[in-house]
């Protein structure tokens, strides 16, 4: 959301790009829809791509999400090369549109140590759609731009706040309740109820439970 929102504000047409990865956390296409319709996005596509054929994931396999707090290494919530496989859908697009400027909101400090996440990442794939693409090889390059790559969790609040977009439209929790409230306790949940507390912020973000109670 904040993500296309500085897009916006650069002066971008915004084109928005949803996968439905199977994901266990669907409720996040309902949000992507709401926050879409709200920034005036020129389109948006929902594109299906069943990523639970694959598994190996929290989010697309019948394995827990963690809920005991935020560790150091990388946990089981990670969906391999997730961000490479849709960013290349957003490179295939972008080139077919004619756009060359690819907006991610992948976030290295306030995050659960994807390797997916951080700015080499971004850096390599910005030399890969240059390479592997008619419009980068013709010399059309094209750039990757992550907006949220280095602000805190208080600080991507903070720019909600200040871009006037409803932070209760977004939604973060990877382990739904069955009513559809965040579930308060994964490390999704966790980084956003600090962010909005650290922000000093209210937070509109409905929990069913909160850090410390059965952390």
């Amino acid at each position: 959301m904040v993500c296309a929102g500085l897009a916006r504000e650069q002066g971008f047409r915004v084109l928005a790009l949803t996968i439905d990865y199977n994901q266990r956390h669907r409720i996040e296409l309902q949000a992507a829809t709401t926050i879409v319709a709200a920034l005036g996005a020129e389109r948006h596509i929902i594109l299906p791509l069943d990523l639970s054929r694959f598994g190996g994931s929290a989010l697309t396999d019948d394995i827990a999400v963690p809920k005991g707090g935020l560790g150091n290494e990388i946990p089981v919530t990670y969906v391999p090369a997730r961000n490479t496989v849709f960013l290349s859908l957003c490179l295939g697009w972008a080139e077919a549109a004619g756009a060359r400027d690819l907006f991610i909101g992948v976030n290295a400090l306030d995050y659960s140590g994807y390797p997916d996440c951080r700015p080499e990442w971004v850096q390599g794939f910005e030399r890969l759609a240059n390479l592997a693409t008619k419009a980068g090889v013709e010399g059309e390059a094209f750039a990757v731009h992550p907006p949220l790559i280095s602000m805190t969790t208080a600080e991507i609040v903070r720019e909600a706040a200040r871009l006037g977009l409803d932070a209760g439209m977004s939604w973060s929790c990877y382990d739904p309740t069955s009513d559809l409230r965040h579930c308060g306790l994964c490390d999704s949940c966790r980084l956003r109820a600090r962010g909005f507390a650290q922000a000093g912020l209210p937070d509109p973000t409905v929990y069913a439970a909160h850090e410390g109670a059965g952390a």
